[in-house]
């Protein structure tokens, strides 16, 4: 058996955390970075008559891996695409895309275990379709809408208690471009008078204000849930925790509700996850709101939950099935 972990070249934490347990545990590994391909690493798969799959060898720079002995993948967030500089614009469009197809069409045919599989990743990091599924395996979710209508906008804001909405990107990060490096944007609250014009110019979305008590990091492996309340200790970190971890603290969260604890493994199985991190907002009366589902999201953060995630996932590679 061997367990491919396919992220980053550099340091990820969370990769590592995996990447050391495994390797305490004597489990044969081969850590590669997609986005070497086709650069620094070279890919041979062969399929043909009778062959249940692809065979052949994926090289890396320290590491050989030979297809047919990958019985579990860990997918957390290689890099992208690297190519020869010498590439033009267009013939470089065309190589990211065939390197992409090539390398990625045989790794993700692999029939055997994985946390998760890209596809679905990709299926569940879209928010609409996440909330949506949330909604349908019985998860409550904040008053929402999606829309590039101005005024639409106002009025939906104007409607909500306390008149405050949160603004939420659909995506990850902000907008990039040549000569500029991609950042982080953050949930931020909004009135109706603070909507612009602009607001036509791409979609956004727009939550309804949830006066928490405290938010809940939840982390589920399988039928596994781990939970932590998150507890704010500066504005910044209230509005988005994300901005201000040194100001927060955390404590065990044991008391899942049923409804809640359901919810998750109904999502979890219809968008075909084996992990997932969710943020939940507990309202003053103890209401819990689904605000995100995160197919790839970092668990490290939460130190006493840190070692239990760690082994969890670690399970589930370990007693992958061959490919």
């Amino acid at each position: 058996m061997t367990v491919l972990v396919l992220t980053r070249r550099h340091m990820d934490a969370t990769a590592d955390l995996v990447v050391t347990e495994l390797a305490r545990r004597g489990i044969p590994l081969v850590r590669l970075d997609p986005g070497d391909f086709p650069q620094s690493s070279d890919l041979t798969a062969r399929i043909g008559p009778g062959q249940g799959g692809w065979t052949g060898v994926w090289r890396g720079q320290h590491r050989d891996l030979p297809l047919g002995e990958v019985t579990a993948v860990y997918y957390r967030r290689p890099s992208p695409t690297r190519l020869h500089p010498g590439l033009s614009a267009d013939d470089a469009h065309w190589a990211r895309a065939e390197a992409r197809a090539g390398l990625g069409g045989v790794l993700t045919s692999l029939p055997c275990t994985w946390i998760n599989h890209p596809h679905h990743n990709a299926i569940a990091d879209c928010q609409p379709l996440a909330l949506a599924t949330a909604v349908r395996s019985g998860l409550t979710v904040p008053a929402t809408l999606i829309t590039n209508d101005p005024t639409e906008a106002r009025s939906f804001i104007a409607s909500l208690p306390g008149g405050r909405a949160a603004y939420k990107p659909l995506g990850n990060t902000g907008p990039s471009g040549p000569g500029r490096q991609q950042y982080a944007l953050w949930t931020t609250p909004v009135t109706a008078d603070q909507t612009t014009p602009d607001i036509q110019l791409t979609a956004h979305l727009f939550q309804e204000w949830v006066d928490k008590a405290y938010e809940v990091r939840l982390t589920a492996v399988d039928d596994r849930l781990f939970a932590a309340q998150i507890h704010a200790g500066s504005q910044a970190s209230r509005e988005d925790f994300r901005r201000d971890y040194d100001a927060l603290t955390y404590t065990t969260c044991d008391d899942i509700p049923h409804s809640v604890r359901n919810g998750v493994r109904k999502l979890m199985a219809a968008l075909h996850l084996r992990y997932v991190a969710m943020d939940f907002l507990v309202d003053q009366k103890g209401e819990w709101y689904a605000v995100d589902v995160n197919p790839g999201g970092q668990y490290g953060f939460v130190p006493h939950l840190r070692d239990p995630i760690t082994r969890a996932i670690a399970d589930v590679l370990q007693e992958g099935e061959p490919a």
